[in-house]
């Protein structure tokens, strides 16, 4: 009681090194575990006041610290809701490994958890800024992604996307593709 925990409830980190309010340097996913939490407090309890310190002032006025914590976390709002539509776009393929068989990625209209009208084809997909890659399910025709009324396509769906790769030994529009260890 009495002083601010913020990063705490983001890091998990209850000791007293951790149960401090500087929340620089966090993580957009630990910013918006702080969201959560604020907004589940304001949902539920009745403010009584507010805590002088890093995030107002002596007034109850939100400081500087406060704008560039919201600015944040407002960033990593944005960033959630861009992965949740490349997870729409590109949702994560099925896969299982065994000695014998070796890899097997596979696609379906529910693979990655994603619930759609099309099962897709395995790709790697590259990132910028990652690295390495991951296995996504890529649609294979119509438009492609954010083109939906256009009639200027190839009908190859997202297949030309430039950050996806075909894995070697796959037929190009095969559903499953097995990579041997």
């Amino acid at each position: 009681a009495g002083r601010d925990a913020s990063r705490a409830f983001a890091s998990g980190d209850f000791t007293p090194a951790g149960l401090v309010d500087n929340v620089s340097g966090l993580s957009p996913p630990e910013l918006l575990s702080i969201h959560g939490w604020l907004s589940f407090y304001s949902d539920n309890y009745e403010p009584v006041g507010k805590l002088v310190g890093r995030f107002y002032d002596e007034n109850g006025a939100p400081t500087e610290a406060l704008r560039e914590v919201e600015a944040a976390i407002e960033e990593a709002l944005k960033f959630q809701a861009e992965s949740e539509q490349k997870q729409q776009q590109f949702p994560p393929c099925n896969s299982e490994w065994s000695a014998a068989k070796g890899t097997r990625f596979w696609c379906s209209r529910q693979s990655g958890g994603v619930q759609r009208g099309w099962a897709g084809v395995p790709r790697k997909l590259h990132r910028p800024g990652w690295r390495g890659s991951r296995c996504v399910c890529v649609r294979s025709s119509g438009p492609p992604w954010g083109q939906p009324g256009s009639s200027q396509h190839s009908d190859r769906g997202d297949l030309d996307d430039p950050h996806l790769e075909q894995y070697e030994g796959c037929h190009p529009l095969a559903e499953q593709c097995v990579l041997l260890t």
